[in-house]
């Protein structure tokens, strides 16, 4: 029995493209849309914040002005939004995309009521455009739009199991926390979320849960409260 009424899943753009690291793998997104819609079969409201790291990385753009390297990530954003939400569609689960950047053919404008409508209609609503400004990451979009809409939790799926004291790819004696708060989490600089979301996060009582999304099932797990990755309160 699921222990959240409403969730924020963030995703990260890399997650979709599985294991060719670019672009789309259908497989792979169908597979993780099968256990949202086991969300939704469970009476769970369903909200999903997905990065863009499989197409851009504006980081990695050298010279590019930011702002508008930011833009390209925000676009690419909203292209993996509207493929979670087709595939869910397919799949039988009502979908919506809504953007924070302003494309109304291709999804509809980000507007805190209507989203909130569509989760209490069962709909799971795919936030794409990030915050829709520059030099704030997807994590902070996550924060925020659990904020906004009141979600319980946010879901944070990686590729690491949780959150440790240090890079367990770099170090083998590398520990996992079971819980933190958030303040630990800023005090210690341990790469939960950027600042901006960590604090966003703690302002509002919103709770963290990063758990390894390799076993897509950590979903539901993590759904019925059962022990799985880190959580920050």
């Amino acid at each position: 029995m699921a222990v959240y009424k409403r969730i924020l899943l963030k995703l990260s753009g890399e997650v979709l493209a599985g294991e060719q690291k670019h672009g789309f793998d259908f497989d792979v997104i169908e597979n993780v849309c099968s256990y949202i819609r086991r969300c939704v079969e469970e009476g769970v409201q369903v909200a999903i914040v997905v990065g863009g790291g499989n197409f851009w990385r504006g980081r990695s753009s050298g010279s590019m002005d930011r702002t508008k390297a930011d833009s390209i990530g925000m676009l690419a954003t909203v292209m993996n939004s509207i493929a979670l939400a087709d595939t869910l569609n397919g799949l039988g689960v009502e979908a919506r995309v809504m953007s924070a950047v302003e494309m109304t053919n291709v999804a509809e404008p980000f507007v805190r009521d209507e989203a909130v409508r569509h989760l209490e209609a069962g709909r799971v609503v795919v936030f794409g455009g990030g915050t829709g400004s520059p030099f704030f990451s997807t994590d902070t979009a996550a924060a925020l739009r659990a904020a906004e809409i009141g979600a319980d939790v946010i879901f944070k799926a990686t590729n690491v199991d949780g959150v440790y004291d240090k890079d367990p790819n770099k170090f083998s004696d590398a520990v996992m926390y079971d819980e933190l708060t958030h303040s630990e989490v800023l005090a210690k600089g341990l790469a939960v979320m950027d600042a901006a979301a960590a604090s966003l996060c703690r302002d509002n009582g919103i709770k963290i849960l990063v758990f390894n999304l390799s076993d897509p099932e950590n979903i539901i797990r993590a759904l019925r409260g059962e022990k799985v990755g880190t959580l920050v309160k």
